[in-house]
């Protein structure tokens, strides 16, 4: 089966017409960095900036030069808990959404 176009696109035009569609990448990326998947979690949130902000204004936001931001979000990327929180705050308010974060107790089972 051929590709007849270029997932980013997609992706891209998604996020544009479906505000819950951009929500829910910023909530996966979140919730993959708080499972343990900080591989994937940065996957997501690079391609959630490309779809929305992008890479040059982000690092005109967070004050770092765009190919550290792309290697940060990178799947072997590492960015400090700083940058990590400022990219996360910025995509927050682009998106115009709050986060809140709940925990649940899990009991082992035996």
């Amino acid at each position: 089966m051929t590709i007849t176009q270029d997932y980013k696109n997609t992706l891209t035009e998604r996020v544009a017409n479906d505000p819950a569609f951009a929500k829910a990448l910023l909530d996966e990326a979140i919730a993959l960095f708080l499972n343990g998947e900080p591989e994937v979690a940065r996957l997501v949130l690079r391609d959630l900036v490309n779809a929305t902000i992008g890479f040059e204004t982000l690092a005109q936001e967070v004050k770092k030069p765009s190919k550290s931001l792309h290697r940060m979000l990178s799947a072997k990327g590492n960015p400090t808990m700083d940058n990590l929180t400022k990219i996360l705050g910025i995509l927050k308010t682009q998106l115009n959404v709050t986060i809140h974060v709940d925990s649940t107790f899990c009991t082992p089972e035996i």
